[in-house]
């Protein structure tokens, strides 16, 4: 190694040695002749000082820049009254005797210490420096540390990491694949895996037992803070099991995760809450429980009012709800008016508002409601200096996702979150299907979680029924792990029995010529004998988001994408020749 020591290493123990570091020029101070530089690697800084007495070593100090690549040799020793106590090595310094400069480096773009103060573009273009930073190294590490965790822990637990293919057969999973054209077979196409699902289903037939896997995946969809185009997660599928036996070995896993990596003690057990309570009650499968601040329904209390946004949408088969916000009469009208148009994003048609004063309702919509005011204090438990914000419409569906992220931003808006706060919950009892009324020919049945999620026990008889009411109430064995408002983990009971599966794929009209065409294969394995079985994915990018406190995926991943899905340092996507092109025999045609 051409260094004894790295540079978080040497303390005052190691006063009197001679010693070799090598490293990055963090920076330069020359102090009356006698020169300092702070060396830096991956694990930290040490100072080195150059006394005009080294001339050699004092005569290259003086030509050093910043992000020169050096090595350099000297004693140990200690700073004498100039400790730097910002520093883990500030007790101490090493007084240069020699010098190599490895590697010159021209003026860059910004400088580490400095990556937080350019644009994000720019330090994507220059990964390589952003890369530099203590804060990205650090994220880099625990990323490392979170899948040496996971990988220890599922082989402790008899688990094997089984490897599945790139080049698969696109099958639909809800997101759009990222085709691969076949070189050998002329207008073929592979897809790169949205998932390993089926494959990990299959490994279940083929007798595995218990498979996981850190998984490369691929949708092709839009980017956004917390998802990118390719992405990496934890698989594991494990048979003969039940629901609870999945979740409680994973349990096992993040409660390992937490307390190595953060020093956190998760509950044990996670408590439960069932998917029709999380949307009565938050709006969302996803709920953040860090804060109280719930949907109220006054859908009963509203019937009693002439107000014919609220008896319209009621009359329609719709509900109406209420969030009460402590203290937002403070809130002006041109911020309501803004929560209005937040609401708008989600479906609302607009966002009624009314105040608490005196006991009364005030502004807004309180002249329609004072038929009801007594009411509608008592049931939201409303309070002088208290807004309540109403969700309405003929969709519940659509109150509960507008007053849900409503919910959210006046959490992070008004400071109702505790920092370090940690709340966790498994999802359970998700809907098998769900109705989808925009897809034409009056509608179509769609899965909640993907057509392999196998129903309740109790209700496997129910997929033979045509009454709708019927089929709703069909329960899936799924259940989502969900952190302070973010799905870490989604997964199921997986359907095992063709006849079971062949039911399904009817219900979502899917007859048995597309069923045989998308997933033959997966049906052939079903069919020769395949155990219970079920699992769970999480998301790895997002598990260490919260460990390092991020809300940005491309914090995480050491060469990430834009929003767009560019990656700027290699400037990809990007125009191929022709002579490729004939080989695959395709042809571009720009819009």
């Amino acid at each position: 190694m051409q260094r004894t020591h790295h540079c978080n290493q040497l303390r005052k123990d190691h006063i009197g040695q001679t010693v070799t570091l090598a490293g990055w020029v963090n920076n330069y101070r020359d102090l009356g002749g006698v020169r300092f530089i702070d060396l830096r690697d991956r694990e930290g800084v040490t100072q080195i000082v150059f006394h005009p007495e080294a001339k050699e070593a004092h005569a290259v100090a003086q030509k050093l820049r910043r992000e020169d690549v050096i090595t350099i040799t000297g004693a140990c020793i200690d700073r004498e009254g100039g400790e730097n106590p910002k520093l883990d090595t500030g007790k101490i310094e090493v007084d240069c005797k020699s010098i190599e400069v490895l590697a010159d480096a021209e003026t860059p773009p910004f400088i580490p210490d400095e990556a937080e103060k350019v644009g994000e573009e720019t330090r994507l273009r220059y990964r390589y420096i952003d890369m530099r930073q203590p804060r990205m190294l650090n994220i880099l590490k625990t990323r490392h540390r979170v899948a040496k965790l996971m990988r220890d822990y599922y082989d402790e637990q008899g688990f094997y990491e089984i490897e599945t293919p790139f080049l698969c057969r696109s099958t639909p999973e809800g997101a759009r694949d990222f085709l691969v054209p076949s070189r050998l077979q002329a207008g073929e196409f592979y897809a790169l895996p949205q998932s390993p699902q089926i494959f990990k289903q299959i490994c279940m037939v083929g007798g595995i037992e218990k498979y996981f896997q850190i998984a490369r995946c691929f949708r092709d969809e839009d980017p956004r803070a917390d998802r990118q185009a390719e992405f990496t997660q934890l698989d594991m599928e494990m048979s003969f099991v039940t629901q609870e036996d999945v979740i409680a070995i994973n349990e096992g896993m993040v409660r390992k995760v937490w307390k190595e990596v953060a020093g956190v003690d998760i509950p044990d057990p996670i408590p439960h809450m069932i998917y029709a309570e999380a949307m009565e009650k938050y709006g969302s499968d996803r709920p953040d429980l860090r804060f109280d601040m719930q949907l109220i329904d006054v859908t009963e209390a509203c019937t009693k009012t002439d107000f014919k946004v609220f008896s319209g949408a009621i009359a329609a088969g719709g509900i109406v709800k209420a969030i009460r916000v402590p203290g937002g009469a403070k809130m002006s009208r041109k911020e309501t008016d803004a929560l209005a148009e937040f609401a708008k994003e989600f479906g609302a048609g607009g966002l009624p508002t009314t105040k608490i004063e005196g006991g009364k309702l005030a502004t807004g919509v309180a002249k329609f409601l004072e038929p009801i005011t007594d009411e509608l204090i008592a049931t939201t438990g409303a309070q002088d200096g208290d807004l309540l914000c109403f969700g309405v419409d003929a969709k519940p569906a659509t109150v509960h996702r507008v007053l849900g992220e409503l919910r959210v931003k006046l959490g992070n808006d008004l400071g109702l979150i505790k920092e370090g706060d940690w709340q966790w919950v498994w999802i359970v009892d998700f809907p098998m299907v769900e109705y989808d009324d925009q897809a034409g020919s009056g509608g179509r049945w769609k899965s909640l979680h993907h057509p392999f999620t196998a129903p309740k026990p109790e209700d496997v008889d129910k997929l033979d029924s045509t009454d709708h009411d019927t089929i709703a109430s069909i329960k899936s064995n799924a259940y989502d792990l969900v952190l302070n408002g973010s799905e870490l983990g989604g997964g199921s009971i997986r359907i095992h029995r063709s006849d079971v599966q062949g039911k399904v794929f009817k219900l979502l009209g899917i007859d048995e010529a597309e069923a045989k065409a998308k997933f033959g294969f997966l049906l052939d394995a079903l069919s020769y004998g395949a155990p219970p079985h079920g699992g769970i994915a999480f998301g790895l990018d997002r598990i260490v988001m919260h460990l390092c406190n991020t809300t940005n995926i491309r914090d995480v991943i050491a060469f990430p994408k834009t929003q767009n899905g560019a990656d700027l340092m290699t400037e990809a996507p990007s125009a191929v020749d022709d002579v490729q092109l004939k080989e695959l025999h395709l042809r571009t045609v720009l819009p």
